[in-house]
């Protein structure tokens, strides 16, 4: 494996974001790992990585929460080395205004133009939810990757996401079902459109990434139980060329039931995966060890399949995961750990070959191998 053609974030500088008044560090190409006690502020240097990747939080949070506390601006800035050139990012948050992400030095009208410059694969504790978790983890979990690698896909994912509030809003400013009929034709048939875009990128996703997932499963568990995934559409009619043609007869049909609930009952925003070991749904009836396994196949998955598709490894961030693993499965982590540019959180220094930072108190205190 050539190191020197992967992704990486060669330096990143905070300044009065979250608990840091201001930092800036340069990495190690392979493993680098943040040390420290609880809320000192180990997750928020992921958080900053991430952000510069994404455009948003891998928390629910708003932006002006990512403001050091009595203070009126923050910024986050990092340089990445990609296969073919490197790239700047920077995210400047003011309290009173919008934010500005630069790529370059120059100033970006979308977040679209941001997703996929560098990807990421994040995985927390909270991500080991993914698999027993609501539906709306799974959704996270394929817009996400699936962002990074389509814009067109993510486009979709915005409009469809306005198309939908905008619907829904037909039904609680309307006060008959006749005047919700007026103009929610429109609505309809911009929602079908972009729904059609999301449904067939998401099921092929599921398709593509499921032999990654089983050979990772297979890795983890030692063969003991066969993997399966199936994307479940929400939409409630089949994946073909009649599909536009199905979905709106159906919205149609749903219409005054909608209008009663007071929200759309159909569309992509239902979606979810369905996820089996040996044709037993793991959400509902896998155990808690079982479950886990599945979580990490899918985040190790992620890592080969963006490889494949775009000739790099995306940086992967690895908050605080080893506490919620057993041994086993921690060693069979850190066996990928390496691959790619790798940024780790813990508490205690561990078996670990890669650059140390020591976190206290929103301070970088100690560097080291």
């Amino acid at each position: 494996m050539c190191y020197d053609k992967e992704v990486k974030v060669k330096e990143l500088e905070v300044k009065n974001f979250r608990n840091y008044d201001f930092q800036k560090v340069q990495f190690d190409d392979k493993v680098n790992v943040f040390i420290g006690k609880n809320a000192q502020g180990k997750t928020n240097l992921l958080e900053s990585i991430f952000y510069c990747c994404i455009g948003k939080s891998f928390k629910n949070c708003k932006d002006k929460d990512l403001i050091r506390w009595n203070t009126q601006k923050a910024s986050i800035k990092f340089v990445a080395e990609r296969l073919y050139t490197d790239v700047k990012v920077e995210v400047i948050f003011d309290i009173s205004k919008k934010k500005v992400v630069k790529i370059d030095d120059i100033p970006i009208r979308k977040i679209g133009d941001l997703i996929g410059q560098v990807n990421v694969v994040f995985f927390s504790p909270q991500e080991l939810k993914l698999v027993k978790e609501s539906p709306d983890e799974r959704r996270k979990f394929m817009d996400i990757d699936i962002s990074q690698q389509n814009k067109r896909y993510f486009y979709q994912l915005t409009r469809y996401e306005k198309i939908l509030a905008n619907r829904n809003k037909l039904f609680k400013i309307c006060s008959t079902l006749d005047s919700v009929k007026e103009t929610v034709d429109i609505w309809d048939r911009a929602l079908v459109t972009s729904a059609k875009t999301i449904a067939f990128e998401r099921k092929k996703f599921v398709e593509e990434i499921l032999p990654y997932a089983q050979k990772a499963h297979h890795f983890i568990s030692g063969g003991k139980e066969n993997l399966n995934m199936i994307y479940k559409c929400g939409c409630g009619v089949s994946l073909d060329e009649n599909f536009e043609e199905n979905m709106s007869k159906l919205l149609k049909k749903n219409l005054e039931k909608d209008f009663k609930l007071g929200y759309t009952s159909i569309g992509t925003h239902r979606d979810d995966i369905d996820i089996f070991l040996n044709d037993v749904e793991v959400k509902n009836f896998g155990s808690q060890g079982q479950q886990r396994t599945v979580a990490l196949s899918l985040k190790l998955a992620e890592l080969e399949s963006m490889k494949e598709k775009s000739g790099e490894y995306p940086i992967l961030l690895l908050d605080d995961v080893f506490s919620e693993l057993d041994t086993e499965r921690q060693e069979k982590l850190l066996r990928f750990v390496g691959r790619t540019q790798t940024f780790i959180t813990c508490t205690d220094e561990r078996q670990i070959d890669g650059k140390i930072f020591t976190i206290k108190d929103g301070k970088i205190t100690n560097f080291g191998k």
